[in-house]
């Protein structure tokens, strides 16, 4: 087979990405492009720091298909599935790792090869969304192999099944005195395929140390063996590595306007900062506190000079609770003592209006300021969801709330006009809402 004409697809399906998707076209830069020898890798496959691939595989597929398992790679690797499992099965969860990035690319307007794995229910959802709902025996096999884990729980060397220690050992010494010999390295591939020297020097130490030290081999050899899986410090390195390349790819395809749809929300979901829900309400509300500095003339009794006093003002804070039977009993009573200890911080009476499709019996209850913000003895619910019922008793009672706050899962019926105060919801699962601020819960 002509080694070198695989290694032209390969450089032109790269190109017409970088061009086409410089979002994916960044990433895919990032892997160093190598034959596979031996039996090990039937499609492509990845270890985080290069794409491997099975000469005989490239091709067949078509240029489109190519530029699919070229992106494939790249966002296994951008998304740090590498250093996510943790815990879970290996092959469960290369299914989970596949299925949450196949519907990202399609999504994308690219063309996936035969065998792919996509299932319409999983779009939009994570890799750790869709690993418990995937069945225990599901014995499908994933597009490529990912090479970067073992079969032992959290993939660490000298737990996998295959390779005793030794074997590990000598591999190691193996790709050291490899790297010695000045080859492979970190440097940025060039547009051939091949790996080149970074003509600007840009390619730091530590992109270099995570590239690997396997060599590339000539065309005369056999490909490259299986790579021995990350080590923890590996995985935590690229992981940043990884992190800040999806960054800057992700800001310079922005710039031109080539990302959007599935894969824009994926990016930005991940790239925002994962601050507790606890915080960022706290912020808020800190932030609406109607405290501040007066200079007013004081009264004659308190001296000949006019300092600045502090004057604060009682908040009017409305809270909703979803009572429709997905609010657990822990989460609520949580939700409840934050509340209770933000409210004695900015000094705010509470209204609060536990709702299901209708505002529960009793309802509303009101905290003063001093008063301990705690959940009525019996607050009713299990019915449908419907949000409307809140924000027409606040509308009835002529209020217009400083921060009205809604606890739910946010599936149910929303008003069809925003009101004219803030409102945050504090959403536990995956459902959007169409106005006010979203803070995820988990």
């Amino acid at each position: 087979m002509d080694l070198g004409r695989i290694e032209t697809k390969l450089a032109s399906a790269r190109t017409k990405l970088i061009l086409d998707k410089p979002f994916l076209g960044a990433l895919v830069l990032r892997l160093p492009m190598q034959p596979a020898g031996g039996d090990w890798c039937p499609t492509t496959a990845t270890d985080a720091k290069r794409f491997y691939y099975n000469p005989s595989y490239i091709d067949a597929l078509s240029l489109d298909e190519t530029q699919f398992m070229l992106a494939h790679e790249a966002l296994h690797c951008a998304l740090s599935h590498f250093a996510r499992r943790q815990h879970r099965v290996k092959h469960r969860w290369d299914l989970a790792c596949d299925y949450a990035v196949n519907p990202l690319l399609l999504d994308d307007g690219l063309k996936p090869p035969p065998n792919a794995l996509v299932m319409p229910m999983y779009k939009g959802m994570t890799a750790e969304e869709i690993y418990p709902l995937l069945d225990d025996n599901d014995q499908s096999e994933t597009l490529d192999t990912h090479a970067y884990d073992s079969e032992s729980e959290g993939g660490q060397q000298g737990e996998h099944s295959d390779l005793d220690e030794r074997d590990i050992q000598q591999q190691q010494q193996s790709r050291s005195e490899q790297g010695d010999d000045g080859e492979g390295g970190g440097a940025e591939p060039r547009a051939d395929g091949r790996d080149g020297g970074s003509p600007r020097g840009e390619a730091s130490d530590a992109d270099q140390g995570a590239a690997g030290a396997e060599s590339q081999p000539e065309p005369g050899d056999d490909g490259a063996d299986a790579p021995p899986p990350l080590t923890p410090d590996e995985r935590e390195t690229l992981q940043v590595q990884w992190q800040q390349r999806m960054a800057g790819a992700a800001q310079q395809a922005m710039q031109a306007g080539k990302l959007r749809g599935e894969l824009k929300r994926m990016i930005d979901h991940l790239l925002q900062p994962q601050l507790p829900w606890r915080m960022l309400l706290a912020r808020y509300m800190n932030s609406i506190s109607r405290e501040d500095y007066s200079w007013s003339r004081p009264s004659r009794r308190e001296g000949d000079f006019i300092m600045p006093s502090l004057r604060s003002h009682q908040l009017d804070l409305v809270v909703a609770i979803d009572t429709s039977g997905s609010i657990k009993d822990g989460e609520m009573q949580e939700f409840i003592d934050e509340v209770d200890a933000l409210k004695a911080q900015v000094r705010a009476r509470v209204t609060l209006l536990p709702c299901d499709a209708s505002l529960c019996d009793g309802a509303p209850f009101y905290f003063e300021p001093w008063e301990q913000f705690q959940r009525p003895q019996q607050v009713g619910g299990g019915g449908g969801t419907s949000f409307r019922p809140v924000f027409q008793w606040v509308e009835q009672q002529g209020l217009r709330p400083d921060l009205l706050v809604y606890f739910t899962d946010a599936d149910g019926a929303f008003p069809a006009d925003q009101p004219a105060y803030p409102v945050i919801w504090l959403v536990k699962g995956k459902s959007q809402v169409p106005w006010g601020q979203r803070i995820q819960l988990n």
